[in-house]
């Protein structure tokens, strides 16, 4: 059985890198696909919303700022948790 030195050299650097990346941050395509499922979900509710009030239907104020609310919550996870290279 090869010593741990010699099979950290034989180890691509790249993959290394991507495998040190994922271990740091666990679960992230899923996570990013759920933010962005949840912020296309209240984006479509906004413009539902919206699209009611200009139809002349009442829309509560309330029930607009939680849709609003949503939608900035979620865009700034996204923000938030994507990759950000060290330049």
């Amino acid at each position: 059985m090869p010593s741990p030195s010699r099979q950290q050299r034989n180890l691509d650097p790249e993959l290394r890198q991507r495998l040190i990346l994922e271990a740091q941050t666990p679960w992230r395509g899923l996570r990013r696909a759920l933010w962005f499922a949840l912020f296309a979900s209240a984006g479509l509710g906004l413009f539902a919303m919206i699209f009611r009030a200009s139809a002349g239907a009442g829309v509560d104020l309330s029930d607009f700022g939680i849709q609003a609310g949503a939608l900035v919550l979620f865009a700034a996870l996204l923000w938030f948790d994507r990759t950000r290279s060290k330049d």
